[in-house]
């Protein structure tokens, strides 16, 4: 006769037990990836990006070599690493949209909501300013910030083109999708500016969410009703 424990047959779990694990798996790995992150983001600021090797990284961060190239394929990705800087950042921000909002709208609302959050993922952090920096006066990470810039340009691109149903050729899309990429460009370029001046993560939100303001106001009618659902 079978023996029932708790719902679950003696020595082996339930469903719900199973899925338990799986999410503190999960979980354990995005601490392990971001502590390794913050890590690596540490000593490239003390040292410079060139000067830091993945050895350095993994014995500060107390993990191996192997552990580190799991989590980061590439010494840059230590710094645009893809929790952060993902190419579908602003096609996660339109993705849930509820009818009647536009894809500008979306945008707009996700970059408002992290400037009144504080959101470290827009930057309102100390020391963006000196990280901003230190990234673009470095060319490789300057060259991957640039390539995941238009990435998530082309991914928006492409969601609008297909929610649209634009016809092949129509530079629509794109053109939209560029001119929200613009927003958000401008909007990190002034936190990591007054971040550099050490104004406080406050501050500088004030400030961002009264610049999105601006940069609203010069969008046409066309871009912030495009693509309505």
């Amino acid at each position: 006769m079978t023996d029932i424990t708790h719902g679950s047959v003696r020595g082996r779990p339930t469903r719900a037990e199973e899925i338990h694990a799986v999410g503190l798996r999960d979980e354990k790995r995005r601490r392990t990836r971001r502590h390794i992150a913050e890590v690596a983001t540490g000593l490239f600021l003390d040292h410079g990006f060139a000067q830091v090797t993945i050895a350095e990284v993994a014995r500060t961060a107390e993990v191996s070599v192997n552990t580190v190239y799991t989590y980061f394929p590439s010494k840059e990705d230590l710094v645009c690493y893809p929790e952060e800087a993902s190419a579908q950042r602003m096609v996660q921000m339109v993705a849930d949209r509820v009818p009647g909002v536009s894809a500008a709208a979306a945008v707009l609302a996700a970059l408002r909501g992290e400037m009144r959050q504080r959101d470290r993922m827009a930057g309102l952090t100390h020391g963006f300013g000196r990280f901003l920096e230190m990234a673009r006066a470095e060319p490789a990470l300057a060259v991957r910030l640039d390539a995941i810039a238009r990435e998530m340009v082309d991914a928006l691109a492409a969601v609008l083109a297909e929610e649209t149903g634009a016809a092949d050729g129509d530079p629509t899309p794109r053109l939209v999708a560029a001119q929200l990429g613009w927003v958000q460009s401008e909007v990190f370029r002034e936190i990591g500016r007054r971040s550099s001046a050490s104004e406080a993560p406050g501050t500088i939100a004030e400030a961002a969410l009264a610049l999105l303001d601006t940069l609203e106001s010069l969008l046409s009618d066309r871009v912030l009703g495009y693509a309505t659902r």
